[in-house]
């Protein structure tokens, strides 16, 4: 189930909720309780590691020997 972004117009507050793309919950803000609430546009991360390749850091590199001991830099 995706997770769709909501916003208070009465308090201002933001809170996400899971529900089904086609639901129509009748959501209430966790801050003050409103039922006034205006759902927001919002794009989708793609997932992805900020780590580098395993590749990365051999004796070619400056990050030191090649964690999996082959390297395609050698």
């Amino acid at each position: 189930m995706p997770v769709f972004e909501y916003k208070c117009n009465e308090c201002g507050h933001v809170t996400e909720f899971l529900q089904k793309s086609s639901g129509k919950e009748n959501h209430v803000c966790e801050k003050c309780k409103g039922s006034n609430l205006q759902k927001l546009f919002s794009g989708f991360s793609v997932g992805h590691s900020s780590a580098p390749p395993k590749w990365q850091g051999c004796d070619s590199c400056s990050s030191g020997p090649c964690p999996t001991g082959t390297c395609p830099l050698s």
